[in-house]
């Protein structure tokens, strides 16, 4: 099992950037992703379900999310219900200093062809998350108040 957390400071409030970042077919805007879309109807809570899109590794991958737990605008965790293998993400988002610390949090049973180089995926999903953030500040910083 690979385990990974991060934190990043965010200078706009909590609810534009849990309206934002809880909208995952946003992910397409600052994850390396090719295409993210909702397959359930009705607002975003728990039971919203996601289709995405990418390649990891040098693979394509196609995987569908599930929205487990929704408290806005403080947290919520997604879990993949299919896709190469289960991962959970429990992302916490705090009101501080003026703007939104994002602690993100996953867990990933990895197996199949990523089993075989487990190590060198837990360094490229980290690398990778680590990127994919720092793009998530830029574009939330960029954006007046109240557009996003």
């Amino acid at each position: 099992m690979i385990k990974f957390e991060k934190s990043i400071f965010i200078n706009r409030p909590q609810q534009d950037v849990f309206d934002f970042y809880s909208n995952l077919e946003n992910e397409t805007q600052w994850r390396n992703l090719k295409s993210v879309k909702q397959t359930s109807e009705g607002p975003i809570g728990a039971g919203s379900t996601w289709r995405e899109t990418g390649e990891f590794l040098g693979r394509e991958f196609e995987l569908d999310i599930e929205m487990i737990s929704y408290d806005p605008p403080r947290q919520y965790i997604a879990k993949t219900i299919s896709g190469p293998f289960p991962v959970e993400v429990s992302n916490s988002l705090e009101a501080h200093d003026g703007g939104t610390l994002i602690t993100v949090s996953a867990r990933a049973e990895i197996g199949g062809f990523f089993k075989l180089a487990e190590g060198l995926v837990k360094k490229q999903l980290e690398s990778q998350m680590h990127s994919e953030y720092e793009t998530l500040k830029q574009i939330l910083e960029a954006v007046p108040e109240k557009t996003v």
